[in-house]
């Protein structure tokens, strides 16, 4: 049950990111406050899982760990690019086309492309199930381009930023599992990720303009989306993994667009057309068929303290 939680309160946790960045100062971009978000945000994940490994190798001092190579280096270097590039794409498409649409795109798209990537990877066929969801989730996708907002269909440049943010999360959620499969540790890998964009982070930060932090608004919306939704976010998800099944866990994590588009109607007030809202619908049916037809055969729950831990599944904000 705490493991439920954990993961439960991250993806509602992932779904504030859009409205809380709505509800800052007005001259903000899409690229400073993803790079202040995650100077914030990361450096905190890297601390906070840097300590917790600290800790644990201290109760399990014998533990074999995998040999730092060439090899993971890249993954993880990988996996922080694509956590960086994902900001401003995220940001871009909900200030072009808003919350609950641009959300439910990225966040929809992840998986579907993950699957995709993985397949021309190991070129093992997904499923009859997969390829049922994907096209649900492709059509709701389209209905929602189309769609849009009350008042007009949605910006094409925004739906393309939407995109670009799922793809970008899919290659990171594949580098996870295959850092993962190769034997490190969920902290080690969200810690790097943490750090890695971080870094990249502060070296992107001369180009950004963040004079609106001055704006309490603009300060009180960073640390939300830096601490909170990141740093907080982060390590419930990677802790509440440790001890769920991948079918527990990746029907907890469709509360991240639901929270998203729930938010978006309702605080910020959004609108959406008809055809718009029929496209959540079957992108939702998509995404609930996506994770029912990912079980594996009765997986077991799996201890958080030992090193077998399951994949992670591509939902983040």
């Amino acid at each position: 049950m705490p493991s439920v939680i954990a993961v439960l309160a991250a993806a509602l946790l992932f779904g504030t990111t859009g409205t809380s960045q709505a509800l800052g100062p007005g001259d903000t971009t899409p690229f400073a406050v993803g790079v202040m978000r995650l100077l914030i945000g990361g450096t905190a994940l890297a601390l906070v899982t840097g300590l917790a490994a600290w800790l644990r190798r201290r109760r399990a001092p014998s533990e074999i760990r995998p040999r730092l190579a060439a090899g993971p280096l890249a993954l993880m270097a990988i996996t922080a690019v694509c956590l960086f590039v994902y900001q401003p794409l995220f940001f871009l498409g909900t200030s072009a086309n808003g919350v609950a649409v641009s959300t439910v795109i990225a966040l929809g798209s992840a998986p579907v492309l993950a699957g995709l990537l993985e397949w021309a990877l190991t070129r093992k066929t997904p499923g009859a199930l997969w390829g049922a969801a994907t096209a649900l989730s492709t059509a709701g996708v389209a209905l929602l381009g189309f769609g849009g907002r009350e008042g007009g269909s949605a910006d094409a440049s925004g739906l393309l930023a939407s995109l670009g943010a799922g793809a970008s999360f899919a290659i990171l959620a594949v580098a996870q599992r295959r850092l993962l499969d190769a034997g490190w540790h969920p902290l080690t890998v969200v810690g790097a990720m943490g750090g890695g964009s971080a870094a990249i982070s502060l070296v992107a930060l001369p180009f950004a303009d963040v004079s609106w932090m001055s704006d309490p608004r603009g300060a009180l919306m960073i640390l939300w989306l830096g601490l909170a939704t990141t740093t907080v976010a982060y390590a419930l998800f990677t802790w509440g993994l440790g001890g769920l099944n991948a079918a527990t866990a990746a029907t907890l994590t469709l509360g991240e667009p639901l929270t998203a588009s729930v938010l978006g109607i309702v605080v910020l007030g959004e609108r959406l057309a008809p055809l718009a809202a029929a496209g959540l619908v079957v992108l939702g049916a998509g995404l609930a068929l996506l994770a029912w037809g990912s079980r594996t055969a009765r997986e077991p729950a799996i201890d958080p303290g030992t090193e077998a831990h399951p994949k992670p599944f591509a939902v983040e904000g």
